[in-house]
C-alpha cells in the first residue's frame, strides 16, 4: 500500500512538470551543420565529403550529425532538398502560380523573372553547385530528392502550364511545354558564368534584355503549341473521313 501511494504521488508530481522543449540552439546547430555540409559537398561532392571534416568545419562533435540527421546519407539528403529550395522555393512558386489577380501568362513571366534574376547574381548560393554535381553524378538520394522537392514544384508548373495552353494539365503537350520552358531557364541559372562571359557575353551583360527575349521566345512557342494541340484530334481517335458510298450503276433493260 505504501508503494502504491508513493507511486501515485510521483505520477502526480510528474504530471505537474512542464513538457520538455527543444533546446534553443538546436535548430541553429542543425542549420549550421546543413550550411557547412552544403559548402563542402559543393566543393568536393558527396563521395569526398566526410562527416569528420564537416564536424571539424562546423566546430561541433561528430555525434551531432547523427543526432540531427541520423546519418551521413541523411545529412546529404537534407542538403539536396535545401539546395533545390535555394534554386526554386516551393512557397514562393505557389505564391506566384496561385495568385488570383494575374493571368496565367503573367504568372509564367514572373516565374521566369525570378529564375533569371537569380542567374544574374554573381554570389550564387552553394545549392547551385551541389545540384550541378548531383545532376552530373547522381547519388542514391536522387529519387528522394525528386519525390520530396522536385515533384511538388513540377505539379505547380504543370497546373500553370495547363492554364497557359488551355489544355488539361496531364496532356502530353503540357508536360513537354514545362520541360521546354523550365530546363533552359535552370541551365542559365546553374551554368558557370565563365563560359557565357567568354562565348556569349550578351547573356550576362544585360539580364533585363535576356529576360525579355526569353519571355518573347517562350510565349511565341507556347502560343504555337496551344494552337496546334487545340486543333489536333483527341488522343486515341482517328480523324479519318468516311469515303462517300459509291452509287450503283443504273440497270439497262435488255432488248428482246
Amino acid at each position: 500500500m505504501k508503494r502504491t501511494a508513493a507511486s501515485k504521488t510521483v505520477k502526480q508530481d510528474n504530471a505537474r512538470l512542464p513538457a520538455r522543449t527543444p533546446r534553443a540552439g538546436g535548430q541553429a546547430t542543425r542549420q549550421h551543420l546543413l550550411d557547412t555540409a552544403g559548402q563542402l559537398f559543393a566543393e568536393r561532392g558527396f563521395a569526398e565529403g566526410t562527416t569528420k571534416e564537416i564536424a571539424q568545419r562546423a566546430g561541433t562533435p561528430m555525434a551531432s550529425i547523427n543526432y540531427h540527421f541520423g546519418s551521413r546519407e541523411g545529412l546529404y539528403e537534407a542538403v539536396l532538398i535545401e539546395a533545390h529550395k535555394q534554386i526554386v522555393n516551393l512557397e514562393d512558386l505557389l505564391a506566384v502560380t496561385q495568385a488570383a489577380n494575374a493571368s496565367p501568362q503573367d504568372k509564367l513571366r514572373m516565374v521566369l523573372g525570378r529564375v533569371l534574376g537569380m542567374a544574374a547574381t554573381r554570389n550564387v548560393p552553394w545549392g547551385f553547385r551541389v545540384m550541378v554535381r548531383e545532376v552530373l553524378s547522381p547519388s542514391a538520394m536522387l529519387p528522394t530528392l525528386i519525390e520530396k522537392a522536385v515533384r511538388p514544384k513540377a505539379a505547380a508548373m504543370r497546373a500553370l502550364m495547363g492554364q497557359v495552353l488551355e489544355l488539361p494539365e496531364d496532356h502530353p503537350a503540357v508536360q513537354r511545354a514545362v520541360a521546354f520552358v523550365v530546363l533552359p531557364a535552370i541551365v542559365l541559372m546553374v551554368a558557370p558564368r565563365e563560359g557565357p562571359e567568354r562565348l556569349l557575353p550578351a547573356l550576362v551583360q544585360d539580364p533585363a534584355a535576356l529576360h525579355e527575349d526569353l519571355v518573347r521566345y517562350v510565349m511565341a512557342g507556347l502560343e504555337a503549341l496551344a494552337a496546334a494541340h487545340r486543333r489536333a484530334p483527341k488522343s486515341g481517335l482517328k480523324a479519318t473521313a468516311k469515303a462517300p458510298a459509291k452509287k450503283a450503276a443504273p440497270r439497262t433493260a435488255r432488248r428482246s
